[in-house]
């Protein structure tokens, strides 16, 4: 769960909608620390091949079904998403990565 601005974000419900949207294969949600909202939404995407979406694309949609504090403040677009032995996206590696 991530609390950002003081209410919980689901990052498995973004990620749903996320992962919806033509032209993407796969996504990770997490939060990264921020001064102002304590952690800001940020969400990791991996493209479908020849895909041509942009995180602005990605975030109008959203915004369109979610409450603006679940919104991603940021869309990072990405090869592959790292995995444990069990094939299980391992989140702590891409807060390391990205903080």
């Amino acid at each position: 769960m991530i609390i950002s601005g003081g209410l919980n974000v689901y990052p498995k419900e973004v990620e749903t909608l996320i992962d919806e949207l033509e032209g993407v294969k796969e996504s990770a949600v997490i939060g990264l620390k921020d001064r102002d909202l304590g952690e800001k939404v940020v969400a990791i995407v991996i493209k479908e091949e020849n895909s041509v979406l942009s995180e602005d694309k990605i975030i109008d949609t959203l915004k369109k079904d979610l409450a603006g504090f679940k919104v991603p403040k940021n869309i990072i677009f990405e090869i592959e998403l790292p995995r444990n032995a069990m094939g299980k996206v391992q989140k702590n590696i891409l807060r390391d990565n990205y903080q």
